[in-house]
């Protein structure tokens, strides 16, 4: 006999009829595992033998190469296209700083090439700067650096380069800038105001002449809240800003005979490190820039530049006559501090910046990891003056031009650009 069984569950059943106690299973129930067995099985041989034939968009594919923030910071050196174009500019650019001009001073030229950022894809790579173009949408504008020499290596870069879409450019150094071009044809100014330490800094000689028992000469007093002379005037002037320090911030400029005395009005107690006084000037000057600069002005920091001293640092046989690019895998060990190697400064100073600038309206301009590569690029023992190789011994700091900063320059045009599009500037 059956068990009696409540006949609303035989309509919940999946199966064409009923099944009842004592009934053999049916059929399309036994059958029913094994297709679920067989389903994902069958999805990965499509997967596999039938790929999607669409790549997934880039990410930000509005943006053009180069512009996006995370193209300097992801990507590859490349071989330029052959036949490479010809050079926007060579040795006799007027603005040229001459301890800076390899090909003059008899150095072979810096390898010809492009950087290939990974968001681009397929080989593409950061295009060259159109010099009148870029004047052209730049009209009546104006673009300011500040900061240390290698924020003047980078000026001069951009200088050299819209120097060959307008000849007629004229030297300007108005304003209290070091150096600087009028470009008259579209009326565009750049400009480049030498602040090392950004902050004001003057040099104090000890009150009375007698020698001190601990050595010290004088002291440089550092007013970590207060801008350079250099440039506290001009933060209305520009409608690009791009800023820089970290190259003086160490006791090579500033030895033990005469240190850097930090002040906020008054004398900061207990007296600061040259680190901990840089935290606090880098705090400082980003907050006076997101306070005195207009808001509708692209303000950019750029990060460190790279040192490549290789066998020791600039006073102790350090040198980079070299033709060969760092690979991937050698870049930590020379420049990541854990490794207290002598190039260390850069990611030091950049791991201030990004927490200095964290509540500003400030954009990093990261050149640091794409210049890591290039220990190939340096005047290294090329300099303007024999005297300089023996007092200097090699120049693994700045880098040649034309070189690398003319890639920085096509980044910081890309980035200017898009800027300029977006009507925000």
């Amino acid at each position: 006999m059956r068990p009696i069984m409540d006949t609303s569950l035989v309509k919940a059943l999946p199966f064409s009829s009923a099944w009842l106690p004592g009934d053999r299973w049916p059929e399309t129930c036994l059958r029913l595992p094994l297709l679920l067995l067989l389903l994902p099985v069958t999805l990965i041989i499509l997967l596999l033998f039938f790929p999607s034939s669409a790549p997934l968009p880039p990410p930000h594919p509005n943006i053009p190469c180069g512009a996006a923030p995370a193209d300097a910071t992801a990507g590859r050196w490349v071989q330029t296209p052959s036949p490479p174009p010809p050079a926007l500019y060579n040795q006799s650019c007027p603005f040229h700083r001459i301890s800076w001009n390899c090909l003059r001073n008899g150095r072979p030229p810096v390898s010809a090439l492009s950087w290939a950022p990974s968001r681009c894809g397929s080989g593409a790579v950061v295009p060259r700067v159109d010099p009148a173009s870029f004047l052209a949408a730049a009209r009546g504008r104006r673009i300011g650096f500040m900061g240390d020499s290698l924020s003047e290596d980078m000026a001069i870069a951009l200088l050299c380069t819209l120097w060959s879409g307008d000849a007629g450019v004229r030297q300007w150094k108005r304003r209290g800038a070091w150096q600087g071009g009028h470009f008259p044809r579209e009326d565009v100014v750049v400009g480049y105001h030498r602040a090392v330490l950004l902050a004001k800094y003057t040099w104090q000689p000890l009150e009375n002449f007698e020698p001190r028992k601990d050595g010290i000469k004088g002291t440089y007093r550092v007013d970590v809240d207060i801008p350079a002379d250099d440039w506290i005037n001009i933060t209305k002037f520009y409608d690009v800003l791009i800023f820089n320090t970290g190259h003086w911030w160490g006791s090579y400029k500033f030895p033990k005979e005469t240190p850097l005395v930090f002040y906020r009005g008054k004398l900061i107690e207990p007296p600061l490190s040259i680190f901990d006084g840089l935290k606090v000037a880098l705090k400082s000057m980003g907050s006076y820039i997101k306070r005195e600069v207009p808001s509708k002005t692209l303000k950019l920091w750029r990060t460190q530049s790279p040192r490549h001293f290789d066998g020791g640092d600039w006073n102790h046989n350090g040198s980079c006559v070299s033709n060969r690019l760092l690979q991937q895998n050698e870049l930590d060990s020379w420049f990541d501090p854990r490794f207290r190697g002598v190039n260390k400064d850069a990611r030091l100073v950049n791991s201030l910046l990004q927490e200095a600038l964290v509540e500003t309206d400030i954009q990093l301009l990261n050149l640091t990891y794409m210049s890591e590569f290039r220990a190939d690029a340096h005047p290294a023992v090329w300099l303007e003056k024999k005297d300089e190789v023996v007092v200097w011994r090699q120049d693994c700091m700045h880098w040649c031009l034309p070189g690398v900063p003319d890639t920085w320059v096509d980044i910081l045009a890309a980035r200017i650009l898009h800027y300029f599009k977006q009507g925000k500037g």
